[in-house]
């Protein structure tokens, strides 16, 4: 199954084994917009902060054309500054896009608590609870 890994960019750094593990089992990863440079949002905002809305919006357009191009995404949903299982606002468009063009949604560990919570369950996903093996 052809795979896209959607995550908040602080938790980039739990994808290598994730994507391993899940090559390993023969699937094909697509990795997050931005993985080769993490914090390349916020240099934009610094640097130049009137290009920031553009720049936002062309990863926008690129993460609905991986989401097109895979079966399916994970949603890498860890701990972020006290938010359980954080699912942040881009992250969320995507499981938004997913659901819309019937791809398989699974996130890696239990919905969040919150304001989408109700929204995120109507979109099917199958929470696999860290288990990969159960991505089929």
């Amino acid at each position: 199954m052809k795979i896209f890994i959607c995550s908040s960019k602080h938790f980039y750094n739990k994808v290598p084994p994730i994507k391993n593990e899940l090559e390993q089992a023969g699937h094909i990863i697509t990795l997050p917009n931005s993985y080769g440079n993490p914090m390349k949002e916020e240099e934009v905002k610094k640097n130049n902060p009137g290009e920031h809305s553009k720049w936002k919006g062309e990863m926008l357009r690129l993460q609905v054309k991986k989401i097109i191009n895979n079966d399916a995404i994970l949603v890498l949903n860890f701990d972020k500054s006290g938010n359980k299982n954080y699912v942040g606002g881009a992250t969320f468009l995507e499981v938004f896009k997913a659901w819309e063009l019937n791809k398989k949604i699974f996130f890696y560990n239990d919905l969040p608590d919150g304001s989408l919570r109700d929204e995120l369950n109507a979109f099917n996903p199958t929470i696999v609870q860290g288990d990969l093996t159960k991505i089929r």
